[in-house]
């Protein structure tokens, strides 16, 4: 089996060129030409340079490549941005270079048998978010069931119903927006693909939720709006077997919403860092709405000013603001087998083992 995955050099790629190579696939890993590979040091890795930015570019090393290997039977593009200072950019890292790769590997006559394309819950936007009457959440079939886990850090009775990857998405930052239109294209483009939406995805190599462990760290941890708010999330290598699970398989056309199957109350993360790190006493503090709009709306300027990325802009108070996470998987499940093993406590637990192990806290 001869794969790319592009963006090899991020978080998620990484961890799906790792597990790639334990599954004996031969393994290219897409990259800028300056991208760092820290995390890329199995001998067993080809590299390829892809400058999807640049049509011509990109058709020269696509079709150098084609001379003195062929095509790939399978490719996952995981490629693009998730932070961007202005919003133009992330049509340009994820929109345009989607296009970009695709209509390439077509003039080329290099499209793969599978194309898997790594998208994101955030293109559902603000979905579900109607409170109904409470309701018990069912965790899905074949996931072990943990009672004092499960009485201590997930939600047994839910205000909302989870998010279905056949609802229609309503994308309130551009970055979801961004997703939701490379969705659009690929249903167009006449290749056979496979949509994989994750809701907040944490593990090793990730600096996102890091955020939180050095805040936990320093005795302080925040939450924002006093509506209920039910979240979700998926461990890398959860989510690196259910994408790679997919190969192979009649999932032509179809969209996943990927979660470990559990639905969390707001502290659970930070509880469970907190524990795994040994920090005795947290300050919690729940900021209204308003307040995290108006930091946000000034973080934003700011960083327009001095040119530097902040962790708060419009995109992200949107983000933070959303109540409801919940998402189906059962889908995933039928189709694909999927069962995820790492709920939050391993997770967080294997997380923070990591961090420690490289210095990080």
């Amino acid at each position: 089996m001869n794969i790319l995955i592009t963006g090899a050099s991020g978080f998620i790629g990484s961890f799906l060129c790792e597990e790639a190579l334990n599954r004996n696939m031969e393994v290219w890993a897409g990259m800028r030409a300056h991208s760092s590979k820290k995390y890329l040091q199995d001998n067993r890795l080809h590299f390829v340079t892809l400058d999807m930015t640049n049509t011509e570019t990109l058709n020269s090393q696509l079709s150098d490549f084609k001379t003195k290997k062929g095509k790939w039977d399978v490719i996952i593009h995981a490629g693009g941005a998730t932070k961007c200072l202005h919003s133009k950019d992330f049509y340009k890292n994820n929109l345009e270079c989607t296009r970009n790769l695709v209509e390439t590997l077509i003039q080329l006559d290099m499209i793969p048998k599978q194309f898997i394309y790594i998208s994101s819950l955030s293109v559902q936007g603000p979905c579900r978010e109607e409170m109904v009457s409470k309701h018990e959440i069912n965790v899905p079939e074949g996931i072990s069931i943990d009672k004092n886990f499960i009485d201590t850090y997930t939600i047994k009775e839910s205000v909302y119903e989870p998010i279905l990857s056949s609802d229609t998405p309503q994308p309130n930052t551009a970055y979801g927006e961004s997703k939701v239109l490379s969705e659009k294209y690929l249903s167009e483009s006449g290749i056979n693909y496979t949509i994989f939406r994750p809701t907040g995805v944490y593990g090793p190599r990730e600096k996102d939720y890091f955020l939180m462990a050095k805040s936990i760290k320093q005795h302080f941890d925040s939450a924002v709006g006093f509506k209920p708010q039910e979240i979700t999330f998926i461990y890398v290598r959860d989510l690196v077997n259910a994408i790679l699970s997919a190969i192979g398989k009649d999932v032509n056309g179809k969209t996943y919403n990927v979660s470990d199957g559990y639905v969390y109350n707001s502290r659970a993360f930070s509880d469970l860092l907190q524990r795994e790190m040994g920090v005795k006493r947290v300050i919690h503090i729940t900021f209204p709405l308003w307040f995290l709009k108006i930091v946000c709306n000034i973080s934003e300027a700011i960083s327009h000013v001095t040119g530097k990325m902040s962790a708060l802009n419009s995109d992200k108070y949107n983000i933070l603001k959303q109540r409801n996470w919940q998402c189906d998987i059962t889908p995933l499940q039928k189709d694909l087998g999927f069962t995820p093993k790492w709920n939050l406590e391993r997770g967080v637990a294997e997380a923070v083992e990591w961090y420690k192990k490289e210095g990080w806290i």
